[in-house]
């Protein structure tokens, strides 16, 4: 997924390298006073002065994700998420440097956006499959030869080790890494006019199915009006407001409207549940394909 950005981007990017490296660096006394600002008074001048110290930070750290193939400008402007979000959160009384905190937003958005961006499908979402994300290579590189051959068992034995996860998830980390994404649109060969799409298997319905479906659904909702018909008013409402409804009625609430109690609501509709059963079982050869719960 390798991206190379146009003329004009490249300008753009080289021209704000330039102007972040001009920004004086800040003592630690001047960077705490502006966090205090900011942060005590809302001095938006103060937090501008702060962030623009440091895009130099953002820059540098940008240049560490470039072999993921995508575009500097793209991860310059998640660093300066994460940098203005350090601005929002630094304390200046625990007495840390502004940059040794900027440091871990800045890089954890431009992490985020890789993983986002990298891949069409999911890269990582737990801490052990980012870890492997990102140093699977390094360390492999560290362990290993780079002839591009899969890693042996022993070294993935001890990239687990390393970063406290399961072998097998160095496995399906190192095969995800080493493919690539294509689309299922692509014909198959240069040769071939039929797509990959071509071969997926359809695991829904047939229309046949779908057809059989609907038409046995209507069928069961006529003899379930058919059968509703043959109970008291009584009875109709009670099964209507308790099993029809998407929030069925309690019995309590059905007692007061009814002008009775809890356990005649459950009598009554016991007695409902049969006579639906047997309406149903008249009208039908498989008294499996009742529903009903009495």
């Amino acid at each position: 997924m390798a991206h190379i950005d146009d003329p004009k981007t490249q300008r753009a990017n080289l021209n704000y390298i330039k102007t972040s490296m001009k920004e004086p660096l800040l003592t630690r006394e001047r960077e705490f006073e502006l966090a205090r600002r900011w942060r005590e008074d809302g001095d938006e001048a103060a937090l501008h002065e702060l962030v623009r110290s440091y895009l130099r930070l953002v820059v540098s750290t940008a240049s560490r994700f470039r072999n993921y193939g995508l575009p500097m400008g793209d991860l310059v402007q998640e660093g300066n998420v994460g940098l203005m979000q350090a601005a929002a959160r630094f304390e200046p009384q625990r007495e840390v440097r502004f940059s040794t905190y900027a440091t871990w937003w800045i890089r954890s958005a431009m992490q985020d956006y890789v993983l986002r961006n990298w891949s069409i499908v999911r890269t990582g979402t737990t801490a052990a499959q980012k870890s492997l994300f990102f140093n699977l290579r390094r360390l492999r590189a560290r362990i290993d030869d780079a002839s591009g051959t899969r890693l042996s068992d022993e070294g993935r034995q001890i990239i687990a080790e390393q970063l406290n996860v399961d072998v097998g998830e160095v496995e399906s980390m190192e095969v995800r890494l080493g493919g690539f994404d294509q689309s299922l649109n692509a014909p198959l060969s240069d040769s071939s006019d039929d797509d990959w799409m071509d071969f997926l298997p359809d695991t829904g319905p047939s229309p046949e199915s779908v057809a059989i479906g609907m038409r046995d659904a209507e069928t069961r909702s006529r003899w379930l009006a058919e059968a509703l018909r043959e109970l008291s008013p009584r009875e109709q409402t009670i099964i209507r407001q308790r099993r029809l409804t998407d929030e069925g009625a309690t019995l309590e609430e059905l007692g007061r409207e009814l002008g009775v109690s809890k356990e005649r609501v459950r009598q009554l509709e016991s007695r409902a549940l049969g006579k639906l059963k047997d309406s149903m079982l008249r009208r039908i050869e498989l008294p499996g394909d009742i529903l009903l719960e009495t």
